[in-house]
């Protein structure tokens, strides 16, 4: 498929007899291709009224695939680079759906969204951003209610890949509109027990976003477009013989372009360098992160500790006499979000954080990219040293104590096998080239965001060849979420006159800073 003229070659039409005489495909799948018999290009659809916002050259073009999968009645794989903006795509072909049975007065259309527990919170933030008209549910752990007629109040339904397993039996006897698997390499073993009940999902139409379609084998790509595309590959025993073992075995080319011709009508991929023109120069994305339940405990006794304190000396000291213990406070809080074990050595429980981060990490660098990792505190530096080490990933380190500066600049620069740059904001903030990079990771946000700016310029500046991508980690329901709004009400504040935590924390009021351990 062509993303600049939207046209499907008519050699993908021949398939209709092939796979029909070939026994690649079941009977249904073969009077669906019968219907594109006649056709030639996907048409430029209009984008509902219902969506707020602008979709690049590259999205509307994916949103027009999508479009046109559900006209022909296909499922399909969206599958671009992280930070492409599938999510966004997505949201206006279902916004699109809500209006077309609106406009032809059809029962509404209500579909289910499937994902990795730490996204729910990102899908409804973006939904509300982009699609407010559809009214979002979020079926999760404190939100499960057991009879599925509520789910015809809303138009999505956002779940996990958890909840499903424990409400396969409440959740298929539901007719949705689509199933839509984001992160669907969830699927990629045939045999999990996810991959199978997700199959037990009733809807008309079916959807995979991933990133990454394929990690270890062609398998996982069988296993995906099996879930939505039944039949066009075959069964699995089939597909092993027909396409995994000579491709992997015998790296027979032919089997693989046969392979790449009959999916290619269903799978949309598009790399961050092939749609670079369409990209800003940098584009900043904001990650929200669910606290584990330790995590979450953890906070709440910190919190409540510092809360009272704090309030306390503020009513017999004054608001200046108690700036100390606030910045003390706040930062524990901060170290919280991020990692227990950055105040508390002996916490064995997890971070949601810690999760996202090496899950978005190791994303990316399947596709090849380079990233640097900021933090304001050594010790978090230190934390995901530990899973890269864990995890084989080799890495360029920097903070205060680092001595050979110029050494690690340059093992990473120039290195294709250092991936990775963790580097402390004080250290590294300032005065590096790293245009190697292409990927900027900040896992908490500061107080003033041109110390962050100046941060993403470590990468974003003359000599940089690639669009910057730069994603910023915050906790969901913390100081962190709070800081960010701060940050935005006093911007002028903080471009003039504040250069430090202790110069921010100063310009505080007590409304500020009892909503900020609300």
């Amino acid at each position: 498929m062509e993303i600049g003229t939207k046209t499907l070659r008519k050699h993908h039409l021949s398939l209709v007899q092939e796979l029909q005489t070939g026994g690649y495909a079941q009977v249904a799948m073969g009077r669906k291709l019968e219907q594109l018999r006649d056709f030639d290009t996907i048409e430029d659809y209009d984008l509902p009224a219902g969506f707020k916002g602008e979709l690049r050259p590259y999205q509307k073009a994916g949103f027009n695939w999508l479009m046109f999968l559900n006209q022909y009645r296909f499922g399909g794989c969206l599958a671009d680079d992280m930070g492409l903006g599938k999510t966004v795509q997505t949201l206006a072909m279902l916004q699109a759906q809500k209006e077309i049975a609106e406009k032809n007065g059809v029962a509404k259309p209500v579909s289910l969204l499937v994902m990795p527990t730490s996204l729910l919170y990102n899908w409804e933030m973006e939904a509300h951003k982009f699609t407010p008209k559809l009214k979002i549910l979020i079926y999760n752990k404190t939100n499960r209610i057991k009879n599925t007629a509520i789910f015809d109040y809303y138009d999505i339904v956002l779940t996990s890949y958890g909840i499903v397993r424990l409400d396969i039996e409440i959740l298929k006897q539901f007719y949705f509109h689509y199933v839509i698997l984001d992160e669907s390499q969830a699927i990629k073993n045939p045999e999990s027990a996810i991959s199978q009940l997700v199959r037990e999902l009733k809807s008309k139409f079916r959807l995979v976003l991933t990133g990454t379609p394929i990690e270890n084998s062609t398998l996982d790509l069988w296993s995906q477009l099996s879930f939505i595309n039944g039949g066009l590959l075959g069964n699995q025993l089939f597909f092993q013989k027909e396409f995994l073992q000579p491709i992997e075995k015998n790296q027979d080319v032919s089997k693989l372009q046969k392979l790449q011709t009959i999916i290619k009508p269903f799978v949309l991929r598009r790399h961050k360098s092939q749609v670079a023109k369409d990209l800003p120069d940098k584009e900043e994305h904001i990650h929200y992160s669910e606290m584990s339940e330790t995590q979450e405990k953890k906070y709440e006794e910190i919190k409540s500790h510092y809360r009272n304190q704090i309030l306390d000396l503020i009513e017999k000291q004054g608001l200046a006499q108690s700036q100390l213990i606030v910045l003390q406070g706040l930062t524990k809080l901060r170290q919280v979000a991020n990692h227990p074990r950055m105040i508390e050595e002996g916490y064995e429980g997890d971070s949601g954080k810690l999760r996202d981060v090496v899950h978005k990490l190791e994303t990316v660098l399947s596709e090849k990219h380079k990233v640097l990792i900021f933090s304001q505190f050594v010790k978090h530096l230190v934390i995901i040293r530990q899973e890269l080490e864990k995890r084989n990933i080799r890495y360029a380190y920097l903070d205060g104590a680092t001595k050979d500066r110029q050494e690690q600049v340059n093992l990473f620069q120039n290195n294709a096998c250092i991936p990775v740059f963790l580097i402390s904001l004080k250290a590294g903030g300032t005065g590096l080239n790293l245009t190697a990079a292409d990927y900027v990771f900040l896992l908490d946000p500061w107080w003033n965001p041109a110390v962050e700016a100046q941060a993403i310029d470590r990468a974003h500046r003359i000599g940089q060849e690639n669009k910057v991508l730069i994603y910023k980690f915050i906790s969901k329901n913390t100081v962190e979420e709070k800081i960010l709004l701060l940050q935005q009400s006093k911007t002028k504040l903080a471009n003039d006159l504040i250069t430090t935590e202790e110069s921010f924390v100063k310009q505080l009021t007590q409304t500020d800073i009892e909503h900020l351990l609300l």
